[in-house]
């Protein structure tokens, strides 16, 4: 669940980003799991979905180890682009600190390894032309 005020809007990086919409102090939880509201999937769940609605959840959700499945979080946390080299979020499987403060009007981006370390294996990406 998201816990400062964002917004979403398009993105340099890709597509559409998560931005600060408040300024946003070195420190500050930004996002936590909460298991009421982000949902989660086994593989034998996942494999029951239509391939569409598989293709759509599996863009979005990350895998998690000490849950054994996948997280979709429900809110605006799964626009969250990626940035290995510099990121303004620190990111785990549960939950998200800003690395260093945040303007209002930036975008909120983290290394995806950071929440789940084979997110680019997964999806048979390299990393390192992935942007």
């Amino acid at each position: 669940m998201i816990l400062v005020r964002t917004k979403l809007a398009p993105s340099v990086r890709h597509g559409i980003g998560l931005f600060a919409d408040q300024f946003i102090p070195k420190g500050t939880a930004t996002w936590q799991y909460d298991a009421i509201f982000d949902t989660s999937y086994s593989n034998e769940e996942i494999a029951k979905m239509s391939p569409p609605a598989r293709e759509q959840f599996l863009k979005y959700a990350y895998f998690d180890d000490t849950l054994g499945k996948y997280v979709l979080c429900f809110d605006d946390q799964r626009f969250i682009n990626h940035c290995a080299d510099n990121p303004n979020i620190k990111c785990t499987p549960h939950r998200d600190i800003a690395a260093r403060d945040i303007a209002p009007g930036e975008e909120l981006v983290c290394d995806y390894s950071g929440f789940d370390p084979k997110w680019f294996e997964r999806r048979a990406i390299d990393p390192a032309t992935f942007r």
